[in-house]
C-alpha cells in the first residue's frame, strides 16, 4: 500500500523477448497454428509453405496429432532438419541426425549432459569448467549434481576474452581436489555478450584435446552477433576444420533454442543438442536417460523445426519471413548499441561493447559507504545496488554476484529487449539513480 516513485516495474532481468513487447515471427506461429489445429489446414488465409512445412511435421507425429508423445531423441522429419541446418550454417560439415536429441530448451540438454558426465567420489569426483561470469543454470545444474564447480575467469579488460592461459591454471589447481572432465563455453556470452573469434575457438578446442575434456558449447545467442568484424564460428566447424585429429576425437555436445536469437519464443520450450564423438555405449545410457522424461514438448519441436527450416527464395512467405527476422535483429543492434553508449557516459561506470546475446553486463562503482552498509543488511554490495534501484526506480536488475564476478570488481545484468523508446527511459533512469546513490555515499 505505499506508495512508490514509479508507476510500474520495468522486467530488465530476464532474455524474455515477447514480454518485452516483441512480435512474434508469423510464419513460425502459423506453421504451429497448423499443426494444433489442422482443421486450418484448409483454410485460404494461411501459406502454401506454411501448410506444405505442417504436414511434414503431422506426418512425423504419431496418428498425426501434436498430442501424441514423440520419439524419446524428438521427430525424425524434424531431426533431419536440425541435421541439414548445421550442415548450412557450417559451409557443408556432415551432419548426422542420429547425434540430434531434441530438448526442452537448450537448459534440459545440457542438464541431461552433464547428468551423464558426473560420476565419482572425495577427489576423482567430476569437475566441470565453467566461465565467471555465468549464466546460472550451470552453477546450478552442478550444484544439484554434486559435481565439482571449476572457475574461469573471462578477461574482462579485454572486452571479456576467453584466454586459455587461464583455463591451464583453472585446470591445474582444480586437480588437487577434482577430476575436471568438462569445459562449459558460452558463445556469445551471456551475461557478458562478447562473441569468440575463431584463433581463440581453436585454441580451446586445442586445449580440450590435449587434456582430454568434454566440451559444451552453449550457442543459443548465435544469431545474435551485432558489432562490426565480429562473426558466429560454431565450434562443430572449426573442430572440423582443424583435421581428422581433432575431429574424430573430441567430444562435443553442443546446444540451440527456439528462445533466444530472433524468435524470441521462450514459452514454447524448444531445442536440440548435437553430440559427437560420443562413446556408442554413453549413447545408449543417454537415449535411455532420455527415455525417462518421455519426449520434448511436441508444440516446441515444431518450433525448432522452423528455426532450422526457414522459409526460402521463392516461397510465398520469404519476404515477409526476412523483413521480420532482419528488424528484429537490426534493432537488437541498435539497441546494443545505445546501451554501451550511454553506460559509459555515466561516472563510475563502464560498459565492454555488446558484441551479441541481449544483455549488458556493465561494472559499476560502489562506493566503501555503500559496502559498508550491504554488508550490515547481509546483502552483496550490489545486491544492495540493485535492491535500491529497484525501489527508488521499479527497474529490476540482476546483481553481478548472481553470476560470478572477480572479487571487488560489482557489475548488474539488463537486458537490452524492451522497446527503443522504452529503452532510452530505462537508460537515463539507471544513469541518475547511480550518480544519486555515488552522492548519496560518496
Amino acid at each position: 500500500g505505499i506508495k512508490k516513485p514509479f508507476t510500474e516495474v520495468i522486467k530488465a532481468n530476464i532474455g524474455d523477448a515477447h514480454a518485452m513487447g516483441q512480435r512474434p515471427i508469423t510464419f513460425l506461429r502459423q506453421v504451429v497454428a497448423l499443426c494444433t489445429y489442422p482443421n486450418l489446414l484448409d483454410s485460404p488465409s494461411f501459406p502454401e509453405d506454411a501448410k506444405k512445412r505442417a504436414r511434414r511435421i503431422l506426418q512425423g507425429c504419431g496418428g498425426n496429432s501434436l498430442g501424441s508423445y514423440s520419439a524419446s531423441q524428438g521427430i525424425n522429419c524434424i531431426r533431419e532438419d536440425v541435421a541439414s541446418y548445421i550442415e548450412r550454417r557450417d559451409g557443408g560439415v556432415p551432419a548426422d541426425p542420429d547425434n540430434i536429441y531434441l530438448t526442452t530448451g537448450a537448459s534440459d540438454g545440457i542438464a541431461t549432459i552433464l547428468k551423464i558426465l558426473v560420476s565419482g567420489g572425495g577427489k576423482s569426483r567430476t569437475g566441470v569448467m565453467i566461465p565467471i561470469p555465468q549464466y546460472p543454470l550451470y552453477s546450478a545444474a552442478i550444484s544439484e549434481l554434486d559435481a565439482i564447480q571449476v572457475n574461469y575467469y573471462l578477461d574482462e579488460e579485454n572486452c571479456w576474452a576467453l584466454d586459455v592461459n587461464e583455463l591451464r591454471r583453472s585446470l591445474n589447481e582444480a586437480k588437487a581436489y577434482c577430476n575436471p572432465k568438462v569445459l562449459c563455453i558460452i558463445n556469445p556470452g551471456n551475461p557478458t555478450g562478447q562473441v569468440q573469434n575463431r584463433k581463440c575457438i581453436e585454441d580451446v578446442i586445442h586445449f580440450a584435446w590435449e587434456e582430454k575434456l568434454f566440451l559444451l558449447a552453449d550457442e543459443v545467442y548465435q544469431d545474435n552477433v551485432y558489432s562490426e568484424g565480429c562473426q558466429f564460428h560454431s565450434f562443430k566447424k572449426i573442430l572440423y576444420e582443424m583435421g581428422p585429429e581433432y575431429y574424430n576425437n573430441v567430444e562435443l555436445a553442443s546446444f540451440h533454442s527456439t528462445s533466444k536469437g530472433y524468435m524470441g519464443e521462450c514459452g514454447y520450450r524448444g531445442g536440440y543438442m548435437e553430440v559427437i564423438n560420443l562413446h556408442p555405449e554413453i549413447k545408449g545410457q543417454l537415449v535411455k536417460l532420455l527415455s525417462v522424461r518421455l519426449c520434448p514438448p511436441v508444440s516446441g519441436q515444431a518450433a525448432m523445426d522452423i528455426v532450422v527450416n526457414p522459409p526460402v527464395p521463392g516461397e510465398e512467405s520469404y519476404s515477409q519471413f526476412i523483413k521480420e527476422k532482419e528488424s528484429v535483429l537490426n534493432n537488437l543492434a541498435k539497441k546494443a548499441k545505445l546501451t554501451e553508449d550511454m553506460f559509459n557516459k555515466v561516472p563510475g561506470i563502464h560498459c565492454n561493447p555488446l558484441q551479441g546475446a541481449m544483455y549488458a553486463f556493465p561494472r559499476i562503482f560502489i562506493p566503501s559507504k555503500a559496502i559498508e552498509e550491504a554488508k550490515s543488511h547481509k546483502m552483496a554490495p550490489d545486491m544492495f545496488y540493485c535492491m535500491k534501484l529497484l525501489e527508488e526506480t521499479g527497474i529490476c536488475v540482476v546483481p553481478g554476484s548472481g553470476f560470478g564476478q572477480r572479487e571487488g570488481s560489482y557489475h548488474f545484468r539488463m537486458t537490452i529487449l524492451p522497446p527503443v523508446e522504452k529503452l532510452k527511459i530505462v537508460l537515463e533512469k539507471v544513469k541518475d539513480f547511480h550518480i544519486k546513490f555515488l552522492e548519496k555515499y560518496a
